[in-house]
């Protein structure tokens, strides 16, 4: 995985939790994640984001890891 796609993970993680309508909030606690390491990894601040969290994510988005890595 090069960088770039690092940078815009966060970018497709915000762009999907928009297109499903869900706040932050919501996909946090769908997730299981706390909300602030939601917000950083959309933000990129968290560059790299534990593959724990990002399965639990692309869970909560009703999508597999590889849909939403690619």
């Amino acid at each position: 995985m090069d960088s770039k796609q690092n940078e815009n993970l966060g970018q497709k993680i915000q762009k999907l939790r928009k297109e499903k309508g869900m706040s932050q909030d919501e996909l946090a606690r769908k997730a299981d994640i706390p909300y602030t390491t939601l917000t950083k990894i959309e933000i990129g601040v968290i560059k790299k984001p534990s593959v724990f969290a990002v399965a639990k994510i692309a869970e909560a988005l009703e999508m597999s890891l590889d849909e939403l890595m690619e």
